[in-house]
Parts: structure tokens; C-alpha cells; sequence
């Protein structure tokens, strides 16, 4: 792949996971569909399953998203779930995103 090309499938993959965190902030982590993602992203859900293969792996990377930058709805979702991914976030992090549950 050209390095302008690579680029710009990695700009999208970011573009479709900050949509993806959008959605869950305000809609359930696990039952968010591709085709909401895609919508919100403005894209085909064909390049969702491009970027991310199966649900479970968008699923994945999503909460590493939410862990990396922070995004407490998201993680806490993740933690009720007993996502792995939000298991591993920092202490601090899970605790904050426990206590924005709670508020």
C-alpha cells in the first residue's frame, strides 16, 4: 500500500472508531450495530467490516479506543460487562468510570 493510501485507511479507521464512541456514550457498547456505526461515521458498513472484520473485533477495538482516550461511559459499559479490555484499563481509570455511573 502507498504510504498516502495508508494514511488515509488509517485516518478512516480513526474516523469510524470516534463515531463508534459517539454512539455508545449514549447507546449500549454491546448492541451497537455496524450499520449505526457506518451512518454516523458516513461511510458503507462494508469498509467497517474492512477496517474491523467481525463485530467482536470491532468490538475490541473500540474499547481500546475508550481505554486510550479516556472515554468513562464507554469503559464503564465495558466493566459491567466484564469486557477484558476494560478489566485491563489503569485503576484510576476504572474507578472514575464507575463513579460517572453513579453521577
Amino acid at each position: 500500500m502507498k504510504p498516502q493510501l495508508k494514511m488515509q485507511a488509517l485516518e478512516r479507521k480513526a474516523q469510524i472508531l470516534s463515531a463508534a464512541l459517539t454512539l455508545c456514550k449514549t447507546a449500549s457498547y454491546a448492541r451497537v450495530t455496524r450499520e449505526q456505526i457506518a451512518e454516523k461515521a458516513g461511510c458503507p458498513p462494508t469498509l467497517i467490516t474492512y477496517h474491523f472484520g467481525t463485530m467482536p473485533s470491532l468490538r475490541r477495538d473500540i474499547m481500546r479506543e475508550a481505554v486510550r482516550v479516556g472515554c468513562l461511559p464507554v469503559i464503564a459499559q465495558g466493566l459491567a460487562l466484564r469486557d477484558s479490555h476494560a478489566l485491563k484499563a489503569p485503576e484510576e481509570l476504572r474507578r472514575r468510570a464507575v463513579e460517572a455511573l453513579a453521577n
